[in-house]
């Protein structure tokens, strides 16, 4: 595996600044060189000596094994390479983390702050950013930032449609995927022999096939309660998918604020198609489970038919450990699949923001990056423009034909860009007013 693109040596200082005043005083240090426009290298080898010897509690979602090996491994190189100590605060729902940080500046904890880093995205990032809960303009400073080629990507700089105004780095993308087992109470002899598109041909391919499908199914397919993320994320999926047919100036409402005048136009879709799917769901929609855990188990156990998931790679992993039937189908929609970019950010008051800015550094390395990618490991896409490498480091980035639960390499995926954060506490809220009691 190739070593992380950019390994600057730490600086031989001069200037009388004790090791005292490193570990104590170490945003005004870098606050100062910035100020007085250091040379960028300047900056980021103060911020790596300030960063070492520390501890970085990363506050990250918990809830797949695959995701939690990876991050032991970075801890393992940060480890070796800067003395960090990174610790996995393994959360439920990041909201834990957003709730946190509130509390810390409500009581006024403006320096020893309790997270260092967050995984995060989406709705928790504009609720940090609406309560200024997020370091700003850190971002920049990241040597392997300049990986992500923002200047022609403006993804990298857009949380939701949100900019990020430097208060997150980019750490991986993923879309919506779904998973099909063909014939669940029964083991298909012919399986690894069968095409994929013979696999899938069953399958529902669209919003509306899959209403047909459900019909067709009854009880074979359910999706998580709200406010689930994975729940959220099918909610928003149908919500695009079945307004695709609106006009530019109705459609451009999703990614605005809502409004009443967007509600009226966009939702009674939604909700004219669920109260005609629910009754062909899982227990005729009278219950729901609780998170994609618990979607998937359904489909292990044979229950249901078909589910989904925003890591593609925790299929075959699931197949592998014998938690999905060997037939087991990866496949996406084609009318497309909500997709979005994922986040790290440090909190306005973090304790060690200079070790955190490291491990965010080492996290957007071409050495990280192309082992994340890797459907073994994690199978997160890379945020690396991948065409600006070397050719030596572009081939760490290819891959072989995965596992035949996987989704194909060739698949055409059409990105449906996430709307903007607030209608995902507008949907929660209404889903629950509608359906809540089931």
């Amino acid at each position: 595996m190739l070593a992380v693109i950019f390994s600057p040596t730490a600086l031989s200082y001069t200037a009388p600044i004790s090791a005292q005043i490193f570990e104590q005083d170490s945003i005004s240090v870098t606050t100062s060189l910035v100020a007085k426009k250091a040379p960028v290298e300047t900056i980021w080898n103060t911020i790596e000596t300030l960063g070492k010897n520390h501890s970085v509690y990363f506050h990250a979602w918990g809830g797949d094994p695959q995701i939690n090996i990876y991050i032991q491994w970075l801890a393992k190189r940060v480890k070796n390479s800067h003395n960090i100590d990174l610790h996995h605060v393994k959360l439920t729902d990041t909201s834990e983390a957003v709730s946190r940080v509130l509390a810390e500046k409500s009581a006024n904890n403006h320096q020893q702050g309790q997270v260092d880093l967050v995984w995060i995205n989406g709705e928790n990032f504009a609720s940090m950013a609406q309560y200024q809960l997020l370091a700003r303009g850190w971002v920049a400073q990241l040597p392997n930032f300049s990986l992500t080629n923002p200047s022609e990507n403006e993804a990298m700089t857009r949380d939701f449609g949100l900019p990020t105004q430097g208060m997150e780095a980019p750490w991986g993308q993923a879309s919506l995927s779904f998973y099909y087992t063909p014939s669940p109470n029964t083991h298909d002899l012919n399986y690894a022999q069968n095409s994929y598109q013979d696999s899938i041909s069953k399958a529902p391919k669209n919003i509306n096939q899959l209403l047909t499908w459900a019909e067709q199914n009854p009880g074979r397919f359910t999706y998580p309660k709200p406010p689930d993320f994975l729940s959220l994320s099918f909610l928003k999926y149908a919500l695009i998918a079945l307004n695709q047919q609106q006009k530019e100036q109705v459609k451009s409402g999703l990614y605005q604020a809502p409004t009443p005048q967007s509600q009226a136009a966009l939702l009674p879709t939604l909700w004219a198609y669920l109260d005609k799917l629910h009754p062909h769901l899982w227990h005729q929609g009278q219950y729901f489970v609780a998170s994609g855990t618990a979607l998937q188990r359904l489909v292990g156990d044979g229950e249901i038919n078909l589910g989904f998931t925003f890591s593609a790679a925790q299929i075959p992993a699931s197949v592998a450990r014998y938690n999905l039937p060997e037939n087991t189908r990866s496949f996406v929609m084609k009318d497309g699949s909500l997709s979005n970019i994922h986040f790290v950010a440090i909190p306005y008051n973090a304790a060690n923001s200079d070790s955190a800015k490291v491990v965010a550094n080492f996290m957007l390395s071409v050495e990280a990056q192309a082992k994340k990618q890797q459907a073994e490991i994690w199978g997160d896409s890379t945020v690396i423009d991948v065409s600006k490498l070397p050719v030596q480091q572009q081939l760490l980035f290819s891959t072989n034909q995965p596992h035949p639960s996987a989704l194909p390499i060739n698949s055409k995926i059409i990105a449906l860009s996430e709307p903007h954060p607030s209608w995902s506490k507008l949907i929660n809220r209404e889903w629950l007013k509608r359906y809540g009691a089931q």
